[in-house]
């Protein structure tokens, strides 16, 4: 029920301010488990001028994504990512969902300005005009994506070639004996967070540019590939 749903939960129903109203935000939310506190967060950051992109995990029981499925059909602006992965912490497969999810939304009716990724397990503690406003104060036309030069004790996250272990009782990452070739383009790989505030302009280059097609070629058999993907590439000159 529809309406239910809008009602009990207290849904945001129109853009709270005009700064808000032209501005719309795009998120990718990655989840795999605790329906409630996905709710919670959908809740807190909806607004109907955003867009929003759910990653729902491939292993997660039906009941899971019918309850999903069911909260999401009730709003427009929010879908379920067109292609979906078995997604395991630190594999490539955390990666890969995160851009399943920027195709779908570089090809969204709606004009977003900037996208926000998230896992079900976040929650804000700043308002959507808070965070349009601290955009807009320092980084408009520009990536969050911090990070540094890969420190040694990091090297061995891209040195040896890691393989995706994916069972319905327990997935993970292991390391190979294989080691791997250097960067593609003889690229410096930076490290950081693999959560980011990311242009539009940005996502469109990731998904066309040959550099970041190969880098993402060659991050497919490393740790965390998350983790240095973006902000290598937002290093890159231009």
């Amino acid at each position: 029920n529809c309406s239910m749903v809008l009602k009990t939960l207290h849904f945001i129903t129109r853009p709270l301010s005009d700064e808000e109203g032209n501005f719309s935000l795009a998120y990718i939310i990655t989840i795999h488990k605790e329906l409630e506190m996905f709710v919670k967060l959908l809740r807190a950051i909806y607004m109907p001028q955003n867009i929003y992109c759910i990653h729902v995990d491939e292993k997660t029981p039906k009941h899971y994504k019918a309850a999903v499925h069911s909260i999401i059909n009730c709003f427009e602006n929010i879908f379920i990512s067109s292609k979906r992965e078995n997604v395991v912490y630190a594999g490539f497969s955390r990666l890969q969902a995160d851009i399943n999810c920027m195709r779908d939304l570089v090809h969204s009716k709606i004009q977003w300005n900037y996208v926000i990724n998230l896992c079900g397990q976040d929650y804000p503690i700043k308002t959507n005009k808070d965070i349009i406003q601290y955009i807009k104060s320092k980084w408009n036309g520009k990536n969050m994506t911090p990070g540094v030069v890969q420190p040694l004790h990091m090297k061995h996250r891209t040195q040896v070639s890691y393989r995706e272990y994916v069972s319905s009782g327990m997935s993970y990452v292991y390391p190979t004996k294989n080691i791997k070739a250097k960067p593609p383009y003889n690229l410096t790989i930076y490290f950081g967070s693999a959560y980011y505030i990311l242009t539009k302009e940005f996502v469109e280059f990731t998904l066309t540019d040959a550099r970041a097609k190969d880098l993402l070629e060659w991050s497919r058999d490393t740790y965390s590939p998350d983790e240095h993907y973006w902000v290598t590439l937002n290093r890159l000159n231009g």
